[in-house]
């Protein structure tokens, strides 16, 4: 049965939808001049400053971090680099009090809403002052004030949680919707097609936000669809679509503007497509050079989403040279001194370990912490962080 009549034909016709070509929403150049016939959105220079300044804090904090990680100072790290206008783009079309649910490249999310260098760093060592209390690995950030759900690392699970959070919006009838980020990899998994089917169904403000960024870690887009990318699969949900510039902060802006009304206003699920490219490794674990190539990287170092902003903001005298040199300048000096304090805080206190789950500890689970503080104990230079906190007991 389906949910629409359909044509009757008498002889068999086979489709394969090579009929559906999404066009690609372009507005900015890379010189930083519109494309012919092209709008720019309502942006005024406050905003559009907003947008551009942590469009740069994020690249300058992933630099930073990822030489910390390669000097032994952090475990792990993973850079938004080259996918920054996806991904600020977006949420600056957000209204604040819309939910996020990101992946793991998002940070620039967090950045545009206020979220801090030390709040950064914080998670990223695992401090006392970390929001997780040390429980989650570096970049899986969270929250509750900025409505960013915090991260957490099998892929794809965020999607259908979004479609079901953005449910409760509907139900409460509050006018906010929920935007959740993923790449193409994700897109494969079995929890891609569950949520889009069930918000379609279920007609909930949910914006779902692919960075195509062509490679899943080093699987490239061509190895694993045949289709024309993404976007395509909304038509089998009966779901509005649309394919984006990934790299053209305005066109990700407007897209996702648009995107949102029509979340909020008639609680129609919308899929963006956002084309960019990942500059960086997919994670400090990675090495890139073993399946693409330099002139790769070269072609798409070219389309730099930031520079292209920063051109814009120059034809628009709301920016100048003396103006960046001073946002970076001020960044790499907050981004060090930050690093350095948040690595002198002592760690969350031990039994933060095993707080924050039950009620009152079950028996079980307080004789293994007994266990590991004797552990502690009995190995006192191996745990020099917490060895003073695991003194006394049995």
């Amino acid at each position: 049965m389906t949910t629409t009549k359909s044509k009757v034909v008498y002889n068999p016709v086979f489709t394969d939808g090579a009929e559906f070509r999404i066009p690609t929403f372009k507005l900015l150049k890379q010189d930083g001049s519109l494309y012919k016939g092209a709008k720019a959105p309502e942006i005024d220079k406050d905003k559009a400053l907003r947008i551009y300044r942590a469009m740069v804090t994020t690249r300058i904090l992933d630099e930073r971090m990822l030489a910390a990680q390669r000097q032994g100072r952090l475990s792990f790290y993973m850079q938004c680099t080259g996918e920054e206008a996806a991904v600020i783009g977006s949420t600056a079309a957000l209204d604040d009090a819309d939910m996020i649910m990101a992946q793991y490249r998002e940070q620039g999310a967090l950045t545009y809403r206020g979220f801090s260098i030390d709040e950064f760093m914080n998670q990223l060592f695992g401090n006392e002052l970390d929001y997780g209390k040390g429980r989650q690995m570096p970049v899986h950030y969270g929250s509750r004030k900025l409505n960013y759900m915090t991260i957490s690392s099998p892929l794809a699970t965020q999607i259908p949680q979004a479609t079901g959070y953005a449910y409760g919006q509907k139900l409460a009838g509050e006018g906010h919707c929920t935007i959740t980020y993923f790449g193409e990899g994700a897109a494969s998994e079995g929890d891609f097609h569950a949520a889009l089917n069930m918000a379609a169904v279920h007609r909930v403000p949910v914006i779902f936000l692919c960075r195509n960024n062509g490679y899943a870690i080093s699987t490239p887009a061509a190895e694993q669809f045949a289709a024309d990318g993404v976007a395509p699969r909304a038509y089998g949900y009966k779901m509005d679509v649309i394919r984006v510039d990934g790299n053209d902060i305005l066109a990700v802006h407007e897209a996702t503007k648009e995107a949102r009304k029509l979340a909020v206003e008639h609680n129609r699920p919308v899929l963006i497509e956002t084309m960019t490219y990942r500059l960086a490794a997919h994670s400090s674990s990675d090495d890139p050079s073993g399946y693409r190539s330099k002139d790769e990287e070269a072609v798409w170092r070219e389309k730099d989403p930031i520079l292209r902003m920063r051109l814009w903001l120059e034809r628009k005298k709301w920016w100048s040279e003396d103006d960046e040199k001073q946002l970076q300048e001020n960044m790499r000096r907050e981004v060090l001194e930050t690093m350095k304090r948040a690595q002198k805080r002592p760690p969350p206190a031990l039994d933060t370990l095993v707080s924050d789950v039950y009620d009152e500890v079950p028996p079980g689970l307080a004789e293994q912490f007994d266990k590991l503080k004797a552990h502690i104990r009995r190995h006192p230079d191996e745990y020099p962080k917490t060895a003073e906190q695991a003194k006394g007991g049995a």
